[in-house]
């Protein structure tokens, strides 16, 4: 059974998420501010949740050393824990740039630096992280600017990953959504195609199939999941 930690998850593609991977048979760490939306999980002998300030480094290393130690082994993680937040050049200084960058890279990257060493040991890992089309797409991305920088470093953390892991059946796969449809994003765009958006259980079935066996010969992959957008 392999085991999986799962950010963010009590979010809408977490939920989806945890529920796709527990179906699957695998064992789920979760990890989010509350429970709220996993009664669905509670109890499940292969689940567990626990509250973490994923931008705290010094918590997070701590956390992940005491699950490898725990488990033996942990073969995956998703990292969905993140934010979003409007602005242009004009309108975003600083303190918003860090905001992002503490909730859209730091919240993957603490965690990635004892994984990542963790899963080369092993010989095998998968590390999912969730980009974003507005840092693939520069010229799309003035209006949340801050955003779109905080993701590209996603981008740029994988291709280190897998330049260094070359060889080792360890990959880092940055997954891009285009809007995602949840009830929120429904409510701000109530005149929208709703249609021509991607489901989070979608992009839930995207990331099962890299952490699974039949996505064993993936390799530094980009997939974008952008249904009809």
């Amino acid at each position: 059974m392999k085991t999986i930690i799962i950010t963010g998850a009590n979010g809408n593609l977490g939920v989806a998420t945890v529920k796709k991977f527990l179906d699957n048979n695998y064992r789920v760490i979760g990890i989010a501010r509350s429970g709220s939306n996993l009664g669905f999980a509670t109890g499940h002998k292969y689940f567990e949740l626990h509250q973490l300030d994923l931008t705290d480094e010094n918590a997070v290393i701590s956390f992940i050393k005491e699950a490898i130690s725990l488990y033996g082994s942990i073969e995956g993680a998703l990292f969905l824990a993140g934010g979003f937040a409007m602005g242009n050049l004009a309108g975003t200084h600083s303190s918003d740039f860090y905001k992002m960058l503490s909730l859209n890279f730091e919240t993957a990257y603490h965690a990635t630096r004892v994984l990542f060493e963790h899963m080369v040991k092993k010989g095998y890992g998968r590390l999912i992280f969730i980009g974003a089309k507005t840092a693939l797409h520069p010229e799309n991305a003035s209006g949340a600017l801050a955003y779109a920088l905080s993701k590209s470093l996603l981008f740029n953390l994988a291709g280190i990953l897998n330049a260094t892991a070359k060889g080792k059946n360890v990959t880092a796969s940055v997954i891009v959504p285009s809007i995602i449809d949840t009830e929120a994003n429904r409510k701000d765009m109530p005149d929208a195609d709703w249609n021509k958006w991607v489901k989070p259980e979608q992009i839930a079935d995207v990331m099962e199939f890299v952490c699974s066996e039949k996505g064993l010969a993936l390799r530094e992959p980009i997939l974008k999941v952008y249904n009809n957008l």
